[in-house]
């Protein structure tokens, strides 16, 4: 009885005419924020807060979140229709989104994502108004070594991600890790792998890597293949999936929905980890493993359930505990602390109304997201008709705008090109993109949680195996080795990936 009065509080704080209207503001700008390669939420949030700062907290607070989970809505288009993935947490979508469109079925993976978008979205706000408490402390019981098992076991679960040779995707997992360790390190305040750059001060930027290895890679190989046909210029086969479509997508849907309501309260992990993880489980249990990589619609729906369901499920250590799971998070504790909200278990007992407005706000704003996205479909999809001569300069530059406004700074735009030069040359050796994304995202979270760990055991590396949770994850990534590395199957695994 107690949780319909709340909802009931939520209902009538949302439903005022200027929470509406900033509702569908935030909404709007998430969308053109996703499709915009390079403006991510971070930043967009960032550059907003001085606006809010005349605002009341709940309308300001609302139109800040509506802005993130609506880049999730939004960085599936431009990773489907271009292979332009501006997000982290949209790059597992690109795989096979992108191998859709250039089949004629863009319609079908952008009508796909909005669905099991908005499937987790409600999902997810549902979890939160149901299982906020349980599931913070469930986030509570994850220690360093817990988040470093957790960490492995993504990594691991990366190889089965990887089409082809288990050793090339340990591979480009390693490089990815390497890539990560660039910059200053925390523990030590000293630089490494720099070559006194100050560039490098901050580490490589994830945009520069991924518009260089998705976009600017893809451009080159387009250019290259001089083919009177223009890439993905396809023609346009449907733009609603079919009954078989629906039949293979929704377990997709329940699963990433699933697993990314869980890890989306764990901090670090978030979108990201929850997108990888999720296709990683759909290309473990479909039975057209085979598919993906060339356009299985499991490797889109899975993926993009996951992301926006973690993107709901954060707000749950932020809203009861006030600790962010992600920088977009920790950019949400500067609005409330701008209006003089103290994050914690307290905004829901001194300020009910902003706790349960926001939360139904995430209701509505999925509800707007996916009125404005759907209809939407056939407009994007058709973008793939205009001939490649005269769009890639678009994407390009677009690419390069995306880039130089993260840091205003030339450098990142040399990065890119760099990191453009070799996703161009791992195409060349059929390599995997994806494993090196996911290692460079998690290799930084790896060292910094393994190194904490070890502080706090002081040296005890037993640690890692005396927490059930580090231990179960750790037992699951060995057990997924050992399944990989089997001859019949790792042999069975390149014919498949080879036909």
């Amino acid at each position: 009885m107690e949780l319909y009065d709340h909802l009931a509080l939520g209902f009538a704080t949302a439903f005022t005419m200027t929470n509406l209207l900033y509702a569908l503001l935030g909404c709007v700008l998430g969308t053109l924020i996703g499709v915009l390669p390079g403006l991510g939420p971070v930043a967009t949030i960032a550059m907003l807060l001085p606006v809010t700062y005349g605002m009341e907290p709940t309308p300001a607070l609302i139109m800040l979140a509506s802005i993130y989970y609506g880049a999730q809505y939004g960085g599936s288009t431009t990773a489907i229709l271009v292979n332009l993935p501006g997000e982290s947490s949209s790059v597992v979508t690109a795989l096979d989104g992108y191998q859709m469109a250039r089949q004629g079925r863009a319609g079908v993976a952008l009508a796909t994502a909005g669905i099991g978008s908005f499937f987790a979205g409600c999902v997810g706000t549902l979890l939160i108004a149901l299982f906020a408490t349980p599931l913070t402390a469930l986030a509570l019981d994850f220690a360093a070594a817990d988040y470093f098992s957790l960490m492995i076991f993504g990594l691991v679960a990366a190889v089965i991600m990887a089409s082809g040779s288990v050793s090339k995707a340990i591979g480009m997992i390693l490089i990815g890790l390497l890539f990560g360790t660039i910059g200053t390190d925390v523990n030590s305040g000293l630089a490494r792998f720099t070559f006194n750059q100050l560039s490098l001060m901050d580490g490589l930027d994830f945009v520069c890597i991924a518009m260089g290895i998705f976009g600017v890679a893809e451009i080159v190989r387009n250019l290259e293949s001089h083919s009177d046909k223009d890439p993905g210029s396809a023609p346009l086969t449907t733009l609603w999936p079919k009954r078989e479509d629906f039949r293979r997508m929704w377990p997709a849907i329940l699963r990433g929905t699933g697993v990314g309501s869980l890890l989306g309260i764990l901090p670090g992990a978030g979108a990201t980890l929850a997108s990888f993880s999720s296709y990683s489980l759909e290309k473990r249990l479909s039975k057209q493993s085979h598919q993906f990589g060339k356009g299985a619609i499991e490797g889109v729906a899975g993926p993009e359930s996951a992301n926006n369901a973690a993107a709901q499920t954060s707000f749950i250590p932020l809203l009861t505990l006030g600790i962010p799971s992600s920088a977009t998070m920790a950019m949400m504790v500067a609005a409330l602390m701008i209006h003089n909200i103290q994050p914690g278990p307290q905004v829901m007992t001194s300020n009910p109304d902003l706790f349960w407005g926001l939360i139904v706000s995430m209701w509505l704003g999925n509800l707007i997201l996916v009125i404005l996205n759907l209809p939407m479909v056939g407009i994007w999809a058709r973008l793939l008709r205009v001939p490649y001569r005269w769009l890639y300069p678009l994407i390009l530059m677009f690419c390069c705008i995306g880039v130089f406004s993260i840091k205003n700074s030339v450098d990142d735009l040399w990065q890119m090109l760099f990191f453009g030069l070799l996703g161009y040359g791992f195409a060349r050796l059929k390599l995997e993109a994806a494993p090196l994304m996911l290692g460079f995202v998690l290799g930084p979270l790896l060292e910094e949680n393994f190194r904490r760990a070890l502080l706090l055991s002081r040296g005890d590396f037993s640690v890692f195996f005396s927490r059930p949770i580090s231990a179960t994850l750790l037992v699951a990534a060995l057990g997924l080795i050992l399944l990989m590395c089997l001859p019949r199957l790792n042999k069975s695994r390149e014919e498949v990936f080879q036909e």
